[in-house]
């Protein structure tokens, strides 16, 4: 099945996490996939390639966008910034930066909010930053942890069920046929999803994702996925960590996959991770003690508009600071840079197909179904004073164990 899972190319699936259908009381992923479960698309292509492709695309309808772009101007318009700040960077601060308008947009904006005779200064209890995290980081290419785990965990949940091997959908994804397992329907890939992310108590579920995340590999670099991890955004947040902000992961993903391992490895507690969420049910086991059961029902879905309404039903503030890198994040952006006072807006952009991938389709870069980057969103970036990061221009460095 791992093989399978790491064949090249075939996995361009665009997940749209617990949209609720009005005909079930259920809880599934919407996917978009123009006729089949997996894209048809050609393999992401190489710079060279990318830079001949014009951008055919103009407006998204994935939750994941890509802003295609180079640097724009720092968030923060001169007036809100000293001007000693503005050229001012902490020696030894965010080393895996190359020095340029993204680099210094984040110091110039901690300066304005942390600094007391500053006249944009924020006081601790307020000063919220929030991440999107697929795309933003950690990788999302060629497709999302959390479905890759969902696909792997067939073998496992059929062990359970015996039943499940001679069934459809269950049966073709164990059978490792790709053109098969192309042709499943939405619906067959609902079942899938259930029956790996619900009806289990809650600790059952954290220990399940726990021990694949142990052993899962990502098919490019044959790494655990928590080690594709992107080293300048690590540094970012313990920048904003170490000037008493406090940092949030708002995820269209899973809230209660995330929460598993992003203490480890983003250093943010799991009551700080805001996501994607079914309900639960309180019961008793044989034994007597209370749990948990994962059900089957949308609580939140927290992509676009949804990620703003998370903000506001989990943390309760409007956050000052806001990183993500697609369409599923431009509400969330909008919503904090709405706010008075200082404030930061920053979009990755996907560029470096040598060291990462490259996928827009802003720019004219090439069109992707996950991670989208549409050129409306591209344009609205540059009216706003989003700033953008090029992986390519302005990381020297994208991973922890690059040389």
């Amino acid at each position: 099945m791992r093989k399978f899972l790491q064949s090249n190319g075939i996995f361009k699936i665009i997940i749209h996490l617990w949209i609720f259908p009005l005909r079930y009381n259920i809880l599934i992923f919407s996917v978009v996939f123009g006729g089949t479960l997996f894209s048809d698309e050609r393999p992401i292509p190489s710079p060279e390639e990318a830079g001949m492709r014009r951008d055919r695309s103009q407006d998204g309808i994935n939750r994941r966008s890509l802003l295609a772009t180079l640097v724009l101007l720092p968030t923060l318009p001169e007036t809100l910034v000293p001007a000693a700040a503005q050229t001012e960077a902490p020696g030894g601060l965010l080393p895996s930066w190359r020095e340029g308008p993204a680099k210094q947009a984040i110091f110039d904006f901690v300066h304005a909010t942390t600094e007391q005779s500053s006249p944009t200064y924020v006081a601790p209890d307020d000063r919220v930053a929030v991440f999107d995290q697929d795309g933003t980081l950690w990788v999302e290419q060629p497709m999302y942890t959390q479905v890759a785990y969902c696909l792997e965990r067939i073998p496992a949940v059929a062990a359970k069920k015996p039943e499940l091997r001679s069934i459809e959908p269950f049966k073709t994804v164990l059978s490792g046929n790709r053109e098969a397992i192309a042709k499943l329907s939405l619906r067959d890939l609902e079942k899938i999803l259930v029956a790996t992310l619900t009806g289990m108590p809650v600790e059952e579920f954290q220990s399940e994702v726990s021990r694949w995340l142990e052993t899962a590999r990502h098919p490019r670099w044959n790494r655990p996925y928590t080690e594709l991890i992107f080293h300048p955004m690590q540094e970012v947040l313990r920048y904003l960590q170490s000037n008493a902000f406090k940092t949030y992961i708002v995820t269209g993903g899973g809230q209660d996959f995330a929460r598993v391992y992003a203490a480890k490895v983003y250093g943010i507690p799991p009551e700080q991770v805001v996501g994607t969420a079914g309900t639960t049910k309180f019961g008793y086991g044989r034994d007597g003690k209370p749990f948990l059961t994962k059900e089957p029902k949308l609580l939140l879905n927290d992509d676009k508009a949804g990620k703003v309404e998370g903000i506001y039903f989990m943390i309760g503030r409007r956050p000052i600071a806001a990183f993500g890198n697609s369409v599923g994040d431009r509400e969330m952006l909008e919503y904090t840079r709405a706010g008075q006072g200082a404030r930061l807006a920053m979009l990755v952009l996907h560029d470096d197909a040598s060291r990462e991938y490259v996928y827009g389709p802003a720019t004219g870069l090439p069109d992707s179904k996950i991670g989208t980057f549409t050129p409306m969103l591209y344009d609205e970036a540059r009216k706003q004073g989003w700033t953008v990061i090029s992986m390519k221009n302005d990381w020297n460095r994208i991973f922890a164990f690059d040389v």
